[in-house]
């Protein structure tokens, strides 16, 4: 059995590289229309170009930065104008930062947790009516990192764990409707989002290709009875296991060891 999606329309964000790149061909590659979101738009109407060549769909560009507030009921009424419906929502916008968190600028950290868990749940919210009656998908993309604390990564992981709960939530919420909830939790994944944290110390494991993240949804998503989340790779799936039998102290110290065992430290300046 798989999931339907042709001669509908599927918003993926974070769409101008990576995972959201790679969601936008599979779902074109099913006969989906798109609606492409994310802040670069010579990189989004590349990928547009690519689809409609490949593919036969219609591809709609709506260039935007999420971490807006009010963005997700301004891409809607954008859409409405249209005559576009969107019958399946792929959350994969999001960014992470690194290193100790006293010394962090607390403004990135907060574009992080507006990008992470605001946006995501202002989009989730503002196209849940048409998500229903499309019957299609609503994918969240959380991560590994969402099973423990991640030391140096600490609001990074947090805003997963949210995502991870919100989305498996909503998943039970959603029975005896046609529209499929999942969470995707990617390790380590061969995009630019390292480039963006600025390390690969995070980079815990050998690293998945996009394309096998998408191919790990995807066969959730066909399921008879898709699960409410989904791992990407036998490794991380394990790792994520073991997370449930460690105690809290021995999880996050792992995890500490892990992602470079940074620390936070006193200010000589004092």
């Amino acid at each position: 059995m798989s999931i339907d999606v042709a001669g509908t329309t599927v918003l993926v964000t974070g769409a101008s590289a990576g995972l959201g790149a790679e969601f936008a061909r599979r779902f074109a590659e099913r006969g989906a229309d798109l609606v492409l979101v994310a802040r670069r738009a010579d990189r989004l109407e590349q990928l547009a170009d690519e689809l409609r060549g490949a593919h036969g769909v219609t591809v709609t560009v709506l260039p935007a930065d999420l971490a807006v507030t009010g963005a997700a009921t301004r891409l809607r009424d954008e859409l409405t104008e249209r005559g576009i419906r969107v019958g399946s929502l792929v959350n994969n916008a999001g960014f992470g930062t690194h290193g100790d968190f006293a010394s962090a600028d607390l403004g990135r950290l907060g574009s992080e947790i507006q990008l992470n868990v605001n946006s995501l749940v202002d989009m989730t919210h503002t196209f849940m009516s048409d998500l229903l009656d499309g019957g299609g998908a609503l994918v969240n993309v959380a991560s590994t990192a969402a099973f423990q604390p991640t030391p140096g990564m600490a609001v990074y992981g947090a805003t997963k764990a949210f995502v991870l709960s919100f989305t498996e939530a909503l998943w039970a919420e959603a029975r005896g409707t046609r529209l499929t909830v999942l969470a995707v939790c990617p390790g380590a994944t061969r995009t630019e989002f390292f480039d963006v944290v600025g390390t690969e110390d995070a980079a815990v494991g050998r690293m998945q290709t996009a394309q096998q993240v998408v191919a790990t949804t995807f066969r959730a998503l066909d399921r008879r009875s898709s699960p409410p989340s989904v791992v990407s790779g036998f490794a991380n799936w394990v790792t994520s296991l073991s997370t449930r039998l460690a105690t809290r102290r021995l999880g996050v110290m792992a995890s500490a060891r892990l992602l470079g065992d940074v620390r936070l430290r006193a200010s000589v300046d004092r």
